[in-house]
This record gives structure tokens, C-alpha cells and sequence, in this order.
């Protein structure tokens, strides 16, 4: 059970569990190292589906209540393990009118309960339910290099430029198909990997490819990422199709940590790369993350603080997680002794609280509001990825993603198209292969389904 997950060392016990409802009372009965432990709680359901969800719930609060005492450990959401907190809190509110009560019963704790409503006050004017609102995504799987903490298929790019006039054709070929399927697009986003890895002609390509698409001049985002990317002529071609909002991904402002994660640029260049953004008006967001590679406290303040000072639009401060195929998690944790190379720590949990507190802190006093979050089950300490932005500056294709309101039209190799159907409370996916040697080879096949999924 995801739950078990939350506490290190708890997969290796042997627990019995034994769950019964009667009416309103769900009780859990755990037996762990000879003894019982008996737990009640009450709620009503209205639907066999609802009562079913209720059993889930109370089973997984009842067994943190139980690894909670045996570890004399409380986690910061408690026994919630959901990717988006958000969502919860609003199906709460559209049955009660409030979310707090719950999210006190589950234990999330005080802080993390405000954050919750800090976000749902910042998407307000954002956050809307309608059929045929859908936002693009266009993947560009490729970077200079691969981090060692991520788990894309990116590789580098001197692996796979093999396959990009064909890529290119595909994307082309997919992007023309995609038009006669958007009602409303709210947004339009060119992720990856590090869509500035290519080069400026094909990167025009693609922008170019997306023009037809984006009539209504919505909001339009490049992930242009590493700052050893950045060149004048792609952020003229960018200015050119009409971008309006770019990523630069500094992570860390810490040479040192750059270099024990696989960057190959310096703190410099992402302060160069700031510069060089600057004359062309676009929003900026930039992205951090909490729990590198051994980072000490003063060097993820000084992060905050730098990331602070360029002013940005949005910052976002994602927390640590390890997932299958990240290089980090495979060496993971100890000094590569005799390598030469940096020590990939984890850091305690205590010092990764003390640096998202302090970007809470920080953030907030510099007039910053979050906007967006999510968790995922790998992240260290059990915390989470909070955006935060400036009033009136919020990225749209974020809060439509990560609440999953709008249907989502991608396109390219590792996309995941997503077509919401609001009545029937469901979503259906099409999902496109995570190698490109196979997207290429299934790029018809995958218009096709598109079509029928969208109708």
C-alpha cells in the first residue's frame, strides 16, 4: 500500500489487516509484532462507489495512525498520498462547503492544510470545468545531457539526432491532425527533455507547425531549459511565432551541486541566461529543486534568494524524487568511493523540511502566491512540487494539467493525450511510446485513435 511507502524500513514488516463497515463506522483492525491495534472511524456515504472510496480512505488513515506511533513519526500530508491535494479539497467542497475538517481528520498538518487553500485562492479565475476547453502539449524529448535525478527517456541529443528530420516530419504530421479537434485551447505547451537542444531551424519548424493551431493567441510556453542552450536566434524565433512565456530550469544556483547532478553550465550561465531573456518581455518561469545531491541548507537559500533577485514570473520548488530510470536512485545514496565523482546523498528529511519552509517564507514575503501543486509517490520526505507566481501571472497550462480540468491534445513521442468527459466523472487516455524509433513507426496509428477519442 502506498502508505507503507511513506515510512522507511515499514515494507519489511509483517502486518495482518482486517477491515469492516457497519453504517457510518469503518473500523480497521492491524496486527503488528504480536499485537492488535483497533481503529473507528465514521463518515457517510450516499453510493455503494462512495462507500467503496471511504473503506480505501479509512484503511490507509488508520495504518498511519499505526506506523505513525511505531515510528514516532508524523509526515507532513499525513495519510494522504493522492498526487493532487487540490482535488480532494475541491470534491469536498462541492458536498460541504469546506475542506479543512477532512484534511484535519487525515492528518494532514496545519501548514500544508493552509497551502491548500493558498492554491485554490491563487487559481481563482483560472480554474474552470468545460467541455471542449483543451490545452496542447508538443514533446521534445531531447537535452545536452540527462540529469542524474531524472527518469525521461531523454537522452543526449548526440544519441538521437539520428531520428530528428524524421521526428520533425511526425510532430508536422501530427500537429496538422490535431487542428480540426480544438474547440477552445486555453494554452499551448513545447515541453521535454530541453526544447532548446535543437537547433534554431528546426525549433522554427515546430513553432511554425503550431501557428495553425493558435489563432486565439492564447497563452504559448517553451521549456527552454538549460541555460547552455541559449542562443539569440532562438529566442528571436520564439519572439517571432508569438511565444509568450519561457522556462529556464536553473534547479540550483550552486556550482557544486550543477556539477554532481550532470550540468554542464555554471550558476553564470543561468544568470547570462536571465539576461539574455530579458529584452524580449517574455514571462519567465524557473524551477528549483529541494534535496540535491547533498545540498546544504545555506546553498539552497542562496538558490532561493538568486532565484528571488532575476524576479521571475513563476518559481516553482520541486522536492527530490527518486523514479525508476533515474541514474540518481540506481547509484543512489553514498560517496562514489575512488570515482572522482560527487556523493549522490538524500538529505534527512528534517533539513529538506527547514528548506521548503524557508522557500514558503521567502516567497511569500517577496509578494509570490502559490498557484499549482502535486506530489508524486517517490519524493523525498514525503513533501511536494508548489508553484508560485506573481499576482496575475499564473501559468494557465499548469493548473490545467495539474488539476486535470481541461482535456490535454500532445503530441509526440512519450505524450500522453487526455480527453476529460465531465458528466460521466472519467478520463481516457492515449499515450504515445516513450521510444522514438516506435512513435515513428506509430505516428499514423496514433492520429487515428486521437481522432476517435476526441470524435
Amino acid at each position: 500500500m502506498d502508505v507503507v511507502r511513506l515510512f522507511e524500513g515499514a515494507e519489511s514488516l509483517e502486518i495482518g489487516h482486517c477491515a469492516d463497515c457497519c453504517g457510518a463506522a469503518f473500523q480497521n483492525t492491524f496486527r503488528l509484532g504480536g499485537r492488535d491495534f483497533f481503529y473507528t472511524d465514521e463518515d457517510v456515504s450516499r453510493t455503494p462507489l462512495e462507500q467503496k472510496s471511504l473503506i480505501k480512505r479509512y484503511a490507509k488513515l488508520s495504518l498511519y495512525k499505526l506506523l505513525s506511533g511505531y515510528y514516532g513519526k508524523s509526515l507532513p500530508w499525513g495519510s494522504l498520498t493522492g498526487i493532487r491535494p487540490t482535488r480532494l479539497a475541491y470534491q469536498q467542497m462541492e458536498k460541504t462547503g469546506e475542506f479543512v475538517p477532512l484534511f484535519q481528520k487525515l492528518l494532514v498538518s496545519e501548514e500544508n492544510t493552509a497551502l491548500v487553500g493558498r492554491v485554490i485562492e491563487g487559481q481563482k479565475g483560472i480554474y474552470v470545468r468545460e467541455e471542449g476547453n483543451v490545452d496542447l502539449f508538443v514533446s521534445l524529448p531531447f537535452c545536452p545531457t540527462k540529469c542524474v535525478y531524472c527518469s525521461f527517456i531523454t537522452a543526449p541529443i548526440a544519441r538521437t539526432r539520428q531520428y530528428m528530420p524524421a521526428y520533425l516530419d511526425a510532430l508536422e504530421r501530427e500537429l496538422s491532425a490535431a487542428k480540426p479537434l480544438i474547440k477552445n485551447l486555453r494554452s499551448v505547451y513545447v515541453g521535454g527533455g530541453t526544447p532548446f537542444a535543437i537547433e534554431a531551424e528546426e525549433l522554427e519548424r515546430v513553432l511554425k507547425a503550431i501557428s495553425p493551431l493558435r489563432e486565439n493567441g492564447c497563452e504559448f510556453t517553451v521549456e527552454a531549459g538549460r541555460p547552455d542552450t541559449f542562443t539569440a536566434e532562438k529566442l528571436d524565433i520564439c519572439k517571432k511565432y508569438g511565444v509568450t512565456r519561457i522556462c529556464i530550469n536553473a534547479q540550483s544556483f550552486s556550482d557544486r551541486t550543477l556539477a554532481a547532478i550532470g550540468r554542464k553550465h555554471s550558476a553564470q550561465d543561468v544568470l547570462s541566461a536571465f539576461e539574455a531573456a530579458a529584452p524580449y518581455g517574455f514571462d519567465v518561469n524557473c524551477d528549483l529543486i529541494a534535496g540535491l545531491t547533498g545540498e546544504s541548507f545555506e546553498e539552497f537559500k542562496n538558490s532561493v534568494d538568486t532565484a528571488i533577485s532575476l524576479s521571475p514570473e513563476n518559481i516553482t520548488v520541486h522536492t527530490l524524487c527518486l523514479k525508476k530510470g533515474a541514474k540518481l536512485k540506481e547509484e543512489r545514496l553514498g560517496p562514489n568511493e575512488g570515482s572522482g565523482k560527487p556523493a549522490l546523498d538524500v538529505l534527512p528529511d528534517g533539513l529538506l523540511a527547514d528548506m521548503i519552509a524557508y522557500s514558503r517564507e521567502k516567497l511569500t514575503a517577496a509578494g509570490y502566491e502559490p498557484y499549482y501543486l502535486y506530489r508524486q509517490k517517490y519524493m523525498a520526505g514525503a513533501h511536494e512540487n508548489v508553484g508560485w507566481t506573481k499576482p496575475g501571472k499564473a501559468c494557465v497550462y499548469n493548473v490545467d494539467v495539474m488539476e486535470e480540468i481541461c482535456d490535454n491534445l500532445a503530441v509526440g513521442a512519450n505524450a500522453i493525450t487526455k480527453k476529460l468527459f465531465l458528466k460521466e466523472e472519467r478520463i481516457e487516455r492515449c499515450g504515445s511510446p516513450k521510444d522514438i524509433p516506435t512513435y515513428l513507426q506509430k505516428v499514423e496509428k496514433l492520429i487515428e485513435e486521437k481522432n476517435e477519442l476526441f470524435g
